[in-house]
Formats: structure tokens, C-alpha cells, sequence
């Protein structure tokens, strides 16, 4: 999920080192066609006590730079292209099976590539993963929850919701605190 094509895989694998060398993890990569194709990465800096991990323009920019440097060596896409590195946003992509378990608790939607349970499309709080299968308490369906293999799903996303706006608001707030923290130890 992580990239749709086998071109996008390709690039994720040339490209997942320098991001990890550089101190980042990439959330979801894709190459888009049109006039001028745009090569779409959207990363983030891990939380090592898990969460979202945060990424903000100075990160943006200092990932592009170390990106562009091995693209250019390798030279992987065919014409020109643009990159864009971004975060992934509060109604972030879910793409990999630990934001599933991250984000346990918060409304998503989500497609799969087969039917499960007779339907695509699932909304609803994840409820934590299992065996490599996500779990989804059901919203329209009280105290039922489908799980579905991680390897099915397609396209998942966070619903932007009160409690998706809350948790990033103190997540936000916790990390200002770190910063006071860490610049008033600085100027000791």
C-alpha cells in the first residue's frame, strides 16, 4: 500500500535507506502521470513511544535534498519529473500494519482489493490488529468487529473527526512542552 505500482515499489526500494539514513520513515510514495509527473512522498520522523511520528518544513526540506541526490545518481524515472515531500497529515494514510495498531481506536475507511464479509468498503474504529489481520469495530453495526488481512486492503485513511482533531491538538501540545523542556535544559 505503500506505493500502488510496481514502479512506486521499485522507487521505495531505492529510496527507503536514504530515508532511514536521513532519520525518516516513508508513509506512502506514488508517481503520478500527466504533464509533468510529480513524484508524491509523504514521510514522516518515527516516534520511538509510538503515535504518529511528526514531520514539519525544515524536515520536508532536508529529506527532498537527500532524496534528490540519490534520484539524480540513479536516475530512475524516464523524462522530468517534480518531487514533493510531505507530511501525511492528520487524516493521514494508513499504509503500513503498525499504523493500524498506532492508530487503534480512531474512525477509518478503508477499501479492499476483494469482497470480506460481502463488501469492499469498511468504516469504522480500528480495534488493533491481529495475526496480520486489522481489525474494524463496525459503525453502523453495534458491538460487531470484522477482521480483514492487512495484505487485502488497498487504500486506508484516518477519518478527520473531533477525536482524530483532539489527539493531534495534544499530541501537538506535548511536543511544545518537550521543546520548552529541552531549550530551558539548553540554556543552563
Amino acid at each position: 500500500m505503500r506505493g500502488k505500482t510496481s514502479e512506486d515499489r521499485t522507487l521505495i526500494e531505492l529510496l527507503d535507506p536514504v530515508a532511514e539514513a536521513a532519520g525518516y520513515e516513508i508513509v506512502r510514495l506514488r508517481l503520478m502521470g500527466g504533464q509533468t509527473r510529480r513524484l508524491q512522498i509523504m514521510a514522516e520522523r518515527p516516534n520511538p513511544e509510538g503515535g504518529g511520528g511528526t514531520m514539519d518544513v525544515e524536515d520536508c526540506a532536508k529529506l527532498s535534498r537527500a532524496l534528490s541526490q540519490v534520484l539524480d545518481a540513479a536516475d530512475p524515472i524516464k523524462g522530468e519529473y517534480l518531487l514533493e515531500v510531505s507530511t501525511p497529515g492528520i487524516d493521514r494514510p494508513l499504509t503500513r500494519l503498525k499504523d493500524f495498531e498506532t492508530y487503534e481506536g480512531l474512525e477509518a475507511r478503508f477499501e479492499l482489493d476483494r469482497l470480506a464479509d460481502g463488501r469492499k468498503r469498511f468504516r469504522g474504529k480500528l480495534a488493533g490488529v491481529e495475526d496480520g489481520n486489522v481489525g474494524v469495530d463496525m459503525e453502523e453495526e453495534a458491538d460487531v468487529t470484522v477482521y480483514v488481512p492487512f495484505a487485502w486492503i488497498i487504500e486506508a485513511k484516518l477519518v478527520l473527526s473531533d477525536e482524530l482533531m483532539k489527539r493531534g491538538a495534544e499530541e501537538r501540545e506535548a511536543r511544545l512542552q518537550d521543546q520548552s523542556l529541552e531549550s530551558s535544559e539548553d540554556e543552563e
